[in-house]
């Protein structure tokens, strides 16, 4: 019991990206507050970890290994989960990936259409198999994870720019779509956040840290718990009225 009590006793949640940082972090604090978890992702040993350290914590865990662009690995993750938990209630769309900060003109078209692929196309691919499962249970939650680059311009980050300002449509336009039927869909746009994926951005080194916490207006890099905190908010039931929402959680950078 933590100071919300259980409020996700007995829910579904399907999470991608589960394996670390953010989603890793946002899965035990579901399952810290009642909910069974399935992590989807592309390393088997993270997801196994994970689910390990969510039956840690007294909930049952399902790791599913695959690749978020592949409709049919969703699909497939997606019926293990009711297999196994009988529904689903709540999504958290977490998988993505990053591109190092390159100019417009250098960055190649494989690359463009890698970042997209992963960090939009795949989310819809998720919304669109993720959507039915809710309606059947009569409603649910889903939360997308955009980046403080969905709100705002960085120089380099045009194609990670690009995805993440497009999934806040995505977002926007779905959640209309599905409020009457009482499925919220929203997104957060996490700032930087100490992960592993913010240690490829930095190179790892001491001078990469400070140099990305030096654009941060309270002077640290924000922690992956935070960023669960505001996600399990959204799937809750004290969060019923917030439709279509782009939660920033940036330590100040993009205001």
């Amino acid at each position: 019991m933590n100071a919300h009590g259980n409020r996700f006793d007995g829910k579904v949640v399907f999470i991608t990206g589960g394996g670390s940082g953010i989603g890793r972090a946002t899965a035990l604090r579901f399952a810290r507050e009642g909910a069974n978890v399935t992590v989807v992702g592309l390393s088997d040993a993270d997801n196994r970890e994970t689910a390990r350290l969510v039956e840690e914590v007294g909930q049952r865990a399902l790791a599913v290994t695959g690749d978020v662009t592949d409709s049919n690995a969703v699909q497939a993750a997606l019926r293990q989960t009711v297999d196994q938990f009988g529904g689903l209630d709540i999504a958290f769309n977490n998988a993505g990936i990053e591109l190092v900060p390159t100019p417009l003109a250098e960055i190649t078209e494989e690359q463009f259409d890698r970042i997209i692929n992963v960090n939009l196309r795949a989310v819809f691919v998720c919304m669109r198999h993720e959507i039915p499962l809710l309606l059947e249970r009569g409603g649910g939650a889903i939360v997308n994870t955009s980046s403080g680059a969905g709100v705002k311009g960085f120089p380099g980050g045009s194609a990670y720019g690009a995805s993440k300002h497009g999934l806040i449509g995505l977002t926007r336009c779905a959640a209309l779509d599905y409020a009457a039927a009482n499925i919220r869909i929203n997104a957060i746009c996490p700032g930087i956040i100490d992960t592993q994926m913010m240690g490829r951005f930095t190179g790892g080194t001491d001078e990469g840290r400070a140099e990305v916490i030096a654009q941060e207006p309270v002077g640290r890099m924000g922690q992956a718990e935070e960023i669960a905190a505001a996600v399990l908010w959204l799937c809750s039931d004290e969060a019923a009225f917030t439709i279509g929402h782009a939660f920033v959680m940036d330590g100040g950078q993009t205001i």
